[in-house]
């Protein structure tokens, strides 16, 4: 019987201040996926690609939370959809303990999704409204018909229940039953009915009511400080991510900017898309200084369809030169556990008048 599943209390250390492990567990190198663009029905062809994602690279490590974060339309679900198989890539290599899962076939790629277990952004649309909850909390194990016994499978199903919060009993009423919050630890529950070694968060609480989302976000907290799982969590709201995770990686247009640990990002980002991003965050303080800091990037988000050339950033940018419409920037190195993809990084001296100028 498969390990009981219980959230451990108040004085349990949550998941973002315990060290990750040292080797990754799972890979992703040079992720590329395009989506082509239809032609006119006489023609039948291709007359383009989408860029959705070009080039992107991370690890993760056991019981680690990477977030991973962006504007809207920047790939971040793209990135989570191939490297689960629901989008086949261009190219690239997702490397799961050393495995390619991108090569895997159809046997090998349903033994890695046991493993690797997706919790998705809209709870309305991710349950099956016509399965009771229980009938779908257990599906994974009518796939995975080895994982647990039959007779075990109602005591399983309330010990999941309750451990996402909720009663044995709502395993007999239908997903229609439930709010939003409910729905998504139904999912939560489901992801976690296989014990998985990484849950892959796309956007989990961006379709929830502020109050519920913190108490999705603590209980995944607590779930992933219990068993140690990692998590690749992908959102668009910063104090989500800077509560969950213990490093961060901002996207702009299919591509990583920047990664690096959580307190060093926000707190002296050197991306310049960064040090925007996270001066655009909500917050309570008009005084002239929280106006002044606030950067206000000009023009709109290129078209991933036809992408400036070299620094992709560069078009919005207040730092680029001619140096960055002819080399795209690698990822490098920028002080301790830090990467930057800019040829001209904000620098800790840089002057609140240089930032808000306009771009090049």
């Amino acid at each position: 019987m498969a390990a009981e599943l219980s959230i451990p209390g108040p004085g349990s250390a949550p998941a973002s201040k315990r060290p990750p492990g040292d080797a990754p567990i799972f890979e992703v190198r040079g992720l590329v996926k395009h989506f082509p663009i239809g032609g006119s029905l006489r023609l039948r062809r291709s007359t383009g690609v989408i860029q959705a994602v070009d080039g992107v690279d991370f690890a993760l490590h056991k019981g680690e939370t990477l977030g991973l974060v962006g504007e809207s339309g920047c790939g971040k679900s793209t990135v989570a959809r191939t490297v689960m198989r629901l989008e086949e890539p261009s190219a690239g290599e997702a490397l799961f303990h050393g495995k390619d899962i991108f090569r895997a076939d159809a046997a090998e790629l349903k033994l890695v999704r046991r493993r690797i277990q997706m919790i998705f952004q809209d709870p309305y649309a991710s349950l099956n409204p016509r399965m009771r909850v229980g009938q779908i909390i257990a599906e994974p194990w009518v796939i995975h018909a080895d994982m647990l016994p039959r007779s075990q499978w109602a005591t399983r199903i309330g010990e999941l229940l309750e451990s996402v919060g909720l009663l044995p009993d709502h395993a007999q009423r239908y997903p229609h039953e439930f709010s939003g919050g409910q729905r998504q630890r139904i999912g939560i529950a489901r992801a976690l009915a296989l014990n998985p070694e990484i849950l892959v968060c796309d956007e989990p609480v961006s379709a929830l009511d502020v109050s519920v989302q913190a108490q999705v976000v603590n209980l995944l907290e607590k779930i992933q400080s219990k068993f140690h799982i990692a998590c690749l969590f992908i959102a668009h709201d910063l104090s989500v991510v800077r509560h969950m995770s213990h490093r961060i990686a901002v996207m702009y247009l299919g591509r990583i900017v920047e990664i690096g640990k959580v307190e060093h990002v926000y707190k002296t980002p050197r991306h310049p898309y960064t040090k925007a991003l996270l001066s655009a965050q909500p917050r309570i303080d008009f005084t002239s200084k929280a106006v002044a800091d606030r950067i206000r990037l000009q023009g709109e988000v290129p078209s991933p369809a036809n992408p400036p050339s070299g620094c992709r950033f560069r078009t919005r940018c207040w730092k680029a030169q001619a140096l960055c419409a002819e080399q795209s920037p690698p990822l490098r190195a920028a002080g301790p556990e830090r990467q930057v993809a800019c040829h001209f990084p904000v620098e800790a001296g840089d002057a609140v008048a240089q930032l808000a100028g306009s771009p090049r």
